[in-house]
């Protein structure tokens, strides 16, 4: 085979199928597996095509490159003190990402591994065992970095320890990746995380932040998640083949329903860490877009034109639910993260300076109105020393299907839902709670996948967190003291633009 040309080869030894006789199709593909949804005989998933085509000598080639690259980057930056000069809500943004996101792009190797032995396709096993090794090095190269900077930042040892505690924001991403990596047949998989998260959100997410991160100067962070892109934007091709298959059988229903679940799933923890990011943390005279601008840009536009190419519809929540919580959604979780700081383990950056909140009105309009009112009350307990008035003395309600906080937006805004919230669910004499319509859709669709889940106030009334106080739960949740979150510029917002506290006296 080195003699031949790669195109007398390639086709054959990446699309090698054949009928199965020394075992029945159910006994090599379980349906909790592989569920085929009524699809077959299986000849019919054989016209599974991917664009990308590569073969495994040239996968490992490219991937040296890649790594020779970025780790050379990193190994100068460790060296130097390009990382203490960064903007500190910067160096919040980055904490938060890589405990949020290093040890799951482990377990998405799970999800890869799932398809590349249960896809029922020799071309999409293929594809999926190379997206087995990418998040594989994912998670080796997002654990690798933080750790040399733990003399610099030792909360940096969360890219390996948040997933292993119960911090809030750990289990709304367990939660999140166990249901769309772990606990997924083949097909969903494939729909779930490479078409919807990965294709829709991640890809986006790391194009967006390298360039965020090359131009606050972090060069360390800006060649990591390049590098991840370009491995992200192959594997993620798995998903239209498997929707084409779907659609062209009679089943786009099911691809409508698995888009529809994931999509809000994504949207919901993506708010969460990529929003904060975009529209507090990231320095204002680096950010190039305000996150509701960099959603309707690249995502809203592309899945919009995706539906339309594969004949499917906007997802039924699409304009009542998920556009107008582009206006207010982030902001409220912002405010949430800040005021309980002390339960997440990065320092969240209020982003609430004069001019900060200048922008925001400016790319929010109302905004002010809206959330600036609570963030004049926050600045004047600040001012006046009465820092205990900005810290937790209870829990909020948290959904019983995103495990995110209930947050509701404030003012007129308000006057724009359909419904009150929280939406209540009694499911075989249990009450849930869910922020949204859809969160409560999800979970109707299949309660017994979701039904026997605790929400940290579950756990809190339920006695299992004791003492049952604040400083009990944060302990509960793995904070130590020297961990919990703090305001990034230890209030220097609240101070900006006034006279600074003892100026008078001097």
């Amino acid at each position: 085979m080195p003699k031949l040309r790669r195109s007398e080869w390639y086709d054959l030894a990446r699309d090698l199928n054949w009928n199965l006789s020394y075992v029945t199709e159910e006994e090599a593909f379980p349906e909790e597996m592989s569920n085929h949804y009524g699809i077959t005989p299986n000849e019919r998933w054989w016209g599974w095509d991917e664009p990308y085509k590569v073969s495994y000598r040239e996968y490992v080639h490219n991937q040296h490159g890649k790594d020779a690259a970025v780790y050379s980057v990193n190994s100068v930056v460790a060296r130097s003190r390009m990382f203490e000069e960064l903007d500190p809500g910067w160096k919040s943004a980055i904490i938060a990402h890589y405990g949020a996101i290093a040890l799951p792009e482990y377990i998405a190797g799970i999800g890869e591994s799932r398809m590349g032995r249960f896809g029922r396709a020799a071309a999409w096993r293929n594809m999926a065992l190379f997206g087995t090794l990418d998040e594989t090095r994912h998670g080796q190269i997002q654990t690798y970095f933080p750790y040399t900077l733990l003399d610099k930042e030792p909360r940096m040892d969360w890219a390996h320890k948040a997933l292993h505690t119960n911090e809030w924001g750990a289990i709304a991403a367990r939660h999140l990746f166990d249901d769309m990596f772990t606990a997924n047949d083949a097909v969903s998989t494939a729909i779930q995380l490479t078409f919807t998260f990965e294709t829709g959100f991640t890809n986006l997410q790391f194009l967006g932040m390298a360039a965020d991160a090359m131009e606050v100067g972090d060069l360390d962070f800006g060649a990591l998640i390049s590098s991840i892109q370009t491995d992200e934007s192959r594997h993620a091709q798995q998903g239209e083949p498997t929707v084409k298959i779907l659609v062209e059988n009679g089943r786009a229903d099911l691809a409508q329903k698995l888009v529809d679940h994931m999509f809000w799933r994504s949207w919901h923890i993506f708010a969460l860490l990529t929003g904060l990011s975009m529209d507090y943390y990231t320095p204002l005279e680096h950010r190039s877009h305000s996150f509701k601008e960099f959603m309707e840009e690249w995502i809203i536009k592309q899945f919009l034109d995706q539906f339309r190419d594969f004949g499917l519809e906007p997802s039924w929540y699409w304009d009542s639910h998920f556009v107008p919580e582009l206006d207010w959604y982030h902001h409220a979780l912002h405010l949430g993260v800040w005021f309980w700081r002390p339960t997440v383990w990065w320092n969240p950056d209020a982003g609430v300076s004069p001019a900060e909140r200048e922008w925001l009105e400016e790319k929010y309009p109302g905004w002010n109105d809206t959330f600036g009112v609570y963030w004049d009350t926050i600045a004047e307990n600040i001012r006046n020393g009465a820092e205990e008035k900005t810290l937790p003395e209870t829990f909020p309600i948290v959904c019983n299907m995103c495990q995110i906080p209930v947050v509701t937006p404030a003012g007129y805004r308000a006057g724009k839902l359909d419904s009150p919230l929280p939406h209540l669910l009694v499911h075989e004499g249990r009450q849930y709670v869910f922020c949204s319509e859809p969160c409560k859709w999800i979970f109707e669709q299949n309660p017994a996948r979701f039904a026997g889940h605790t929400s940290v106030v579950d756990r809190f009334l339920g006695g299992e967190i004791q003492p049952p106080t604040i400083p009990g739960a944060l302990a509960w949740m793995g904070l130590s003291p020297e961990e919990m979150g703090q305001d990034a510029t230890n209030y220097a917002w609240a101070h900006e633009g006034r006279e600074a506290p003892g100026a008078a006296a001097s």
